[in-house]
């Protein structure tokens, strides 16, 4: 009994995170993240964001940002959770786990659990079968093919979800992206945005066709889904991350939201909108992408207000 009990405790050991460099990350996490990820859980099978995704990127570890795995090495294993047959040299570290039997996968950076690696499936070539947790990656998708005859404007007003959701709408807009824009911090994820201080603005970044649609038209649009006035948020939605502002590009685009600034201002409304010069722009994830549009309702706090 001794002896099954010391090889129990060896395999726990074996298996220990360092907590302490990521400490900061993991208060970031929600309950579930820390089931999956520090307490070695499991998510549900067939629930997962990524079991069927097919796009093409790299996936990283939700936890400290190490790439795992490339999207040309997943696999539809029909298991119920992403499946991978080979990882990106030297990121995901093997371990005992801790029922005996099976074998644990972990990031070889901080030690996040991954799932189990299983051999001699047959499913691909290469014999082996990453058995993944969603919620311990995360996909950096592949750059978009820049197209030169497309342009790309920037605007902050209030939760992303809303303002994503109207300019989408507009003909001439060929996408728009759900980010983050003006602050300090590289790589903000959602949580650090929300709760620490990265000075970004919840910004989308509007990829539009300029001979459909002008930078003018967009900007206009954007003044009449949220309201320029408030000062403090927008709507419901209370805190700097939500502030309005225009990011712009060049001084053309800083002279056109001016001039319709004035027109409002002449109009009786005591606007509130910044403008600022265009920053790095980062997308946040995709489970803040075309939210409502998923969700198949409408903004709560955007709505379409006539003011010009």
């Amino acid at each position: 009994m001794k002896y099954i009990l010391l090889i129990m405790l060896t395999i726990l050991t074996m298996n220990a995170m360092d907590l302490k460099p990521w400490a900061g990350k993991i208060e970031q996490l929600s309950d579930e993240e820390k089931y999956v990820i520090i307490n070695k859980g499991t998510e549900r099978p067939f629930t997962g964001k990524y079991t069927d995704e097919k796009s093409s990127g790299i996936y990283t570890c939700k936890l400290c940002g190490t790439p795992l795995y490339d999207s040309s090495d997943k696999f539809n294993s029909s298991c119920g959770w992403p499946s991978f047959d080979d990882t990106i040299p030297g990121a995901v570290k093997r371990v005992p786990d801790a029922d005996g039997r099976r074998v644990e996968i972990v990031c070889a950076t901080c030690g996040g659990h991954l799932g189990h690696v299983f051999e001699g499936e047959g499913f691909t070539p290469k014999n082996t079968r990453h058995c993944v947790n969603s919620i311990s990656l995360k996909l950096e998708k592949k750059p978009d093919i820049v197209d030169d005859k497309l342009s790309r404007a920037y605007f902050a007003g209030g939760c992303f979800w809303g303002v994503e959701y109207y300019l989408r709408q507009l003909d001439g807009v060929k996408d728009v992206w759900s980010g983050f824009m003006g602050g300090h911090v590289k790589n903000p994820s959602y949580y650090e945005v929300v709760r620490t201080d990265t000075g970004h603005l919840e910004t989308v970044e509007v990829i539009y066709d300029p001979s459909k649609v002008s930078f003018k038209q967009l900007a206009r649009t954007f003044f009449e889904i949220h309201d320029p006035t408030q000062t403090n948020g927008q709507g419901p939605d209370i805190g700097p991350q939500y502030l309005s502002a225009v990011f712009t590009n060049n001084e053309n685009e800083t002279n056109t939201v001016r001039e319709l600034i004035s027109q409002l201002e002449a109009n009786g409304y005591k606007v509130a909108t910044q403008i600022l010069p265009k920053r790095e722009f980062y997308k946040a994830d995709e489970d803040h992408q075309k939210y409502y549009t998923k969700k198949g309702s409408k903004p709560y706090c955007h709505g379409y207000t006539k003011r010009f």
